[in-house]
């Protein structure tokens, strides 16, 4: 898009005469003066507040910030085209913010934990992500390569495709051609238009890069200057959809590089190739080329006259040489089509290859701080190596250096549920058995206690043991190590458990065996936060003044503050299928005392069939983080803690809320002849009574085994009087007219009175309709979520119906919770917790 000159004119003179606001200004405009010295955190954005209970227009641009992160935290694909209603863009472009200024203001107002998950929603949004972020203050740029590292994407470059195998990686440590784009002298074409045409895939356009057309309306950037962008493109392996068949990023400087010699210069230490937007007049400037160290390759895009441009090599060895490579003038769509063979012929040799974390040396030549830096982040991952250095089998591993939480915890398990349960109790008195199991799990005790504290979990104690920002950092440092050893190993497995499940679901050896093998492997953070556990436990049988008892004293408090982090907590273990009661409702307890027992809370819980994207779906709708990468499948059940904001806790008739996230139901084809159906009923039983709400998330494939496994959950409550209310979700589902949604609504309470009608067990609790065992509003409790990808991943964006479906669930679950009744406090859900677990 070209700008007119005399438009370039005036904005040039403004910036010259510094008529544009300071960082400061800016920031007071945004109403983020404050948060520029004390930090916006993750707790505070995830935080219900009045925007979630009511509908809040954008009257000013201080209601920009909150706007802006809560839709991209529901990963809202149109969260950089908000605007507010206090002014006309074409009248009062003096007051009006750029996004990429509101953008690079919140990552200056953020905390490192914030600015992680900013960058991750981005990513999700494909949205183009900072690099090197400006402070104009202080005038300072900063590399940000800790809120990239947790950007994980599975791809196919040409070499897999043949064998339909793709390969996931962290993008931070992916070694791919960099390819930056910058501009000489004055505009006179949209580069971010240009590559995010040349970056979108054949099925449709996506605006990866923010397009600022001035000439429209959109307002100049103020504190954005200097600006560098990413983002990567990553084949899938189809020839039809991909514009390149190898993986490379792309960097995309904002602003003229006269004015940010750092950024250019590192940019062309660092890339396989330097595409340079400039005018013809400007063709001195490449004498200044020689002073710099280029490993670059150096192309110029220049214009000619009018609407035409030229692709052109620039060599300087021996001596400073501009070739045309294009030959013929192109039109801005030949100009495209020309970049696009020139990056292909770059990929086809041997381009230079580095990773984002290679790129923090450029950095350092360049005069270019890394937010990885301090000594926070420095402290923190030495002391997370110090416990992934051990790691060369998982297996071996979690046998030396997590014993308490193998075999005999298994035993342990099973011994307590079967005093509950009485599975195995035939003509023996009932007291009797019990009393031997209670012997048994007496010994199986004293087998625990033998065990010293493994230099492991001593190691994983001193790395909780410190600051707020240090304790994140090593937490999130160490999940991303052990991420790093597993992944690819569960990948593979993961992958064949989903095709045997899909393809051959009666195949349940075959299908059991690679869910053991998952198991086997896996090694993620519940693993530790189950042998702090079971230390716990086992430490309680032993005499106070123990060390053993007093070193684990302080773990409850130290998994509270985790829980307030962000972390997902274990409530059932997804090995074991138990609840370590002691462990739990220590840590909850330890959570009341530290919100100074302001934990009244109402709880929204998700029980569905496997892989029907429940985990995505809660993270989506409240922030959360449940583990939902390729390589993972919930096993157990994991809580995540809410806050509410002081201001509606009275209308909400809470402080807090607590979502429970639960492993994947198995349709029966699936089920094996061990006990395991009945673990399913148990976890999906366990989080329906806990709940206020439960979210059932089906898919079309398994709808009516899973349909039932929940009729059968809900049925357990009939005994103690509670009736939850129930919202039914069915996972990626095409557009459908009302009148069409209305037939399926019919249909599926069809079905479930008709499964009630022929079940047994149902009659034999009296129970005759589905309002017998479940609140269910059929005009709101019905929910179609489309499926989550606008087109082929990985460079499909999320898709704003999948957003705006489930913005509209999370205002409804929220407008229920109000109508729930009041309920007591942590304490009391700890009661609940112990009651019903042993009562399933």
């Amino acid at each position: 898009m070209l700008v007119s000159e005399v438009e370039w004119a005036y904005i040039c003179a403004s910036l010259q005469q510094n008529q544009f606001p300071s960082l400061r200004e800016v920031l007071s405009m945004l109403g983020l003066e404050d948060q520029y010295d004390n930090k916006l955190t993750l707790c505070s954005v995830m935080e219900i507040n009045q925007s979630d209970t009511s509908e809040n227009k954008l009257e000013t641009q201080k209601s920009l910030p909150d706007a802006f992160l809560r839709r991209l935290m529901m990963l809202n694909t149109n969260a950089r085209s908000l605007k507010c209603a206090s002014y006309d863009v074409d009248t009062d472009k003096s007051n009006a913010i750029n996004p990429l200024d509101l953008i690079t203001a919140l990552f200056l107002c953020s905390d490192g934990i914030l600015q992680q998950d900013i960058v991750l929603k981005m990513s999700l949004c494909q949205f183009a992500v900072p690099l090197l972020l400006p402070n104009c203050e202080k005038r300072e740029i900063t590399m940000m390569l800790w809120s990239l590292r947790d950007i994980v994407r599975a791809f196919r470059p040409s070499q897999q495709a043949f064998l339909k195998q793709s390969c996931e990686e962290r993008l931070v440590s992916s070694h791919v051609p960099l390819m930056s784009f910058v501009r000489l002298g004055k505009r006179f074409l949209s580069k971010s238009q240009m590559l995010n045409k040349l970056l979108s895939n054949s099925q449709r356009s996506h605006d990866i890069f923010y397009h600022c057309n001035m000439v429209s309306g959109d307002v100049p950037r103020r504190i954005s200057n200097g600006l560098v962008e990413m983002t990567w493109y990553l084949p899938c392996g189809e020839r039809k959809v991909d514009k390149f068949t190898e993986p490379l990023a792309v960097a995309n400087l904002r602003g003229d590089i006269k004015a940010f010699d750092k950024q250019f210069s590192f940019l062309c230490q660092t890339s396989a190739a330097v595409y340079i937007f400039c005018d013809e007049s400007e063709m001195d400037f490449f004498k200044n080329l020689q002073n710099k160290q280029v490993t670059a390759e150096v192309f110029l895009i220049s214009r000619t006259q009018g609407k035409h441009f030229t692709l052109k090599k620039v060599t300087m060895e021996p001596s400073l040489k501009i070739a045309n490579v294009s030959q013929t003038k192109k039109t801005d769509t030949e100009l495209l089509k020309a970049l696009k063979e020139s990056i292909s012929k770059l990929l086809e040799g041997s381009p230079n290859k580095m990773s984002v974390e290679n790129l923090a040396e450029g950095a350092y030549q360049c005069d270019i701080l890394t937010d990885e830096e301090s000594e926070n982040c420095q402290s923190a991952c030495n002391n997370a190596d110090k416990i992934t250095e051990r790691v060369k089998n998982t297996s071996e591993f979690k046998d030396k250096h997590l014993p308490s939480q193998g075999h005999i915890w298994k035993a342990i398990s099973w011994v307590e549920t079967e005093h509950w349960r009485l599975r195995k109790l035939s003509k023996e008195n009932t007291e009797d058995y019990r009393k031997s199991l209670k012997t048994k799990e007496k010994q199986l005790r004293q087998k625990q206690q033998i065990f010293e504290i493994p230099a492991v979990t001593v190691s994983f104690i001193h790395g909780m043991v410190t600051s707020e920002v240090q304790r994140y950092c090593f937490l999130k440092w160490l999940e991303i190590k052990l991420d790093n050893v597993c992944r690819h190993q569960l990948s593979a497995l993961q992958d064949q458990y989903k095709e045997l499940s899909q393809k051959s679901p009666k195949d349940t050896d075959k299908i059991a065996e690679i869910d053991k093998q998952i198991s086997v492997c896996s090694l993620r953070m519940e693993h530790f936060f189950r042998e702090c556990g079971q230390l716990y436990e086992c430490a309680s049988y032993l005499p106070e003044y123990t060390r053993q008892r007093k070193t684990t004293e302080q773990l409850p408090t130290l998994c509270a503050q985790m829980l307030l982090d962000g972390f997902p907590l274990e409530l059932v273990d997804g090995d074991a299928a138990n609840i370590p009661m002691k462990w739990t409702a220590s840590v909850l307890t330890e959570l009341h005392h530290i919100l100074h027992s302001k934990t009244k809370l109402k709880v929204i819980t998700v029980i569905g069939a496997e892989n029907s994207g429940k985990s995505t779906l809660l993270n989506t709708m409240f922030g959360l983080r449940f583990a939902v990468s390729k390589g993972t499948c919930t096993r157990g059940a994991f809580m995540q803690l809410i806050t509410i904001n002081s201001k509606v806790r009275k209308e909400l008739g809470c402080d807090c809320i607590l979502i429970i996230d639960t492993e994947g139901l198995k349709s029966h084809p699936m089920v094996q002849d061990d006990h395991s159906h009945e673990r399913d009923k148990e976890v999906a039983s366990l989080a329906v009574a806990l709940s206020d709400i439960a979210i059932v998330s089906v898919s079309n494939s398994r709808e009516e085994d899973i349909l039932e496994l929940v009729l059968h959950a809900f049925t357990r409550l009939k005994d103690v009087g509670k009736k939850p209310l129930c919202h039914f979700v069915h996972i990626n589902m095409p557009d459908m007219s009302a009148a069409e949604r209305k037939k399926r609504d019919k249909e599926l309470v069809e079905q479930l009175e008709e499964m009630i009608q022929n079940d047994d067990e149902m009659e034999k609790a009296n129970i005759a309709e589905l309002s017998d065992v479940m609140q269910f509003n059929i005009n709101s409790c019905n929910w179609y979520i489309p499926p989550i990808w606008c087109g082929v991943p990985p460079m499909a964006p999320v898709r704003v119906g999948y957003s705006e479906k489930a913005l509209e669930l999370k205002k409804q679950l929220i407008k229920d919770l109000k109508k729930c009744p009041k309920r007591g406090d942590l304490m009391d859900f700890i009661k609940w917790l112990d009651r019903f677990w042993k009562a399933l």
